[in-house]
């Protein structure tokens, strides 16, 4: 299997961002860590080699980056509102810089994006936001209420429009029906330990109920109550559903 790592400087963040890159070609996954983690993760947790085959038949390649979550929704000394707009330093680099790249590589094949734990976060709502880039989300063991995971105070539009808990619910019009031609999540958690106590159980349930109020397309998998909210589930998770997706 072929590797990279790739360098992008993000004027946004004024910082330059890490992307491993694992597959010679196939349909693109962008992959987020869990919260705060680092691009190498997805390969240091077994991510990786869960999807080998699919990788190294050409099925997929594979694109981790780093998180900015320690700058923006994990940044306590800042409000809500602040951490969201910090976020939009993030999402410029993801759209204006890993997407040109993914684009270059593969030719502007759909992608994937995929997440665990706080990564399900984001893979959610850049589906939900940039389904013309992102048309399919996997997302495992998240919480897609961002006030949960960063605190309560200030709330504005950056938050807003950052939250899937609020603005899905407000979706409407032309760009909701666009949404529903366009959009398709797959909501995946276990039922054991930890997805009660961080939440992920609760908020999957509740986001897939929000987006069946809409018309939205999703597929709600929930696994056994042995299946943690840990690494072993997910990997057996992503190596479960991504085949499908990548013929």
């Amino acid at each position: 299997m072929t590797r990279r790592e790739v360098s992008l400087w993000s004027p946004a963040i004024e910082a330059t961002g890490n992307v491993l890159v694992y597959g010679h070609g196939g349909r693109p996954v962008l992959a987020f860590p869990s919260q705060q983690g680092p691009a190498w993760q997805y390969e240091e947790r077994g991510m990786v080699d869960a999807i080998s085959h699919l990788l190294e038949a050409g099925r997929a390649k594979l694109y981790a980056v780093d998180s900015f979550d320690s700058g923006s929704w994990y940044r306590e000394d800042l409000s809500l509102e602040k951490r969201a707009r910090q976020h939009g330093r993030y999402e410029d680099w993801i759209l204006n810089q890993v997407v040109p790249l993914i684009e270059s590589d593969t030719g502007g094949g759909e992608t994937v994006v995929t997440g665990v734990s706080f990564g399900a976060y984001h893979a959610a709502n850049f589906t939900l936001k940039h389904a013309h880039v992102f048309p399919l989300a996997i997302c495992q063991s998240g919480v897609y209420d961002v006030s949960v995971v960063a605190g309560g105070g200030e709330r504005g539009d950056a938050v807003y429009f950052n939250n899937p808990a609020d603005y899905v619910s407000r979706l409407g019009g032309d760009h909701l029906e666009w949404l529903r031609g366009r959009a398709n999540l797959l909501l995946v958690c276990g039922q054991g330990q930890w997805e009660d106590t961080t939440g992920a159980l609760e908020s999957t349930r509740r986001f897939a109920s929000l987006l069946g109020e809409i018309g939205i397309r999703y597929e709600l998998d929930l696994w056994g109550h042995d299946v943690p909210h840990d690494w072993p589930a997910w990997r057996a998770q992503l190596a479960h559903h991504l085949p499908r997706f990548c013929p």
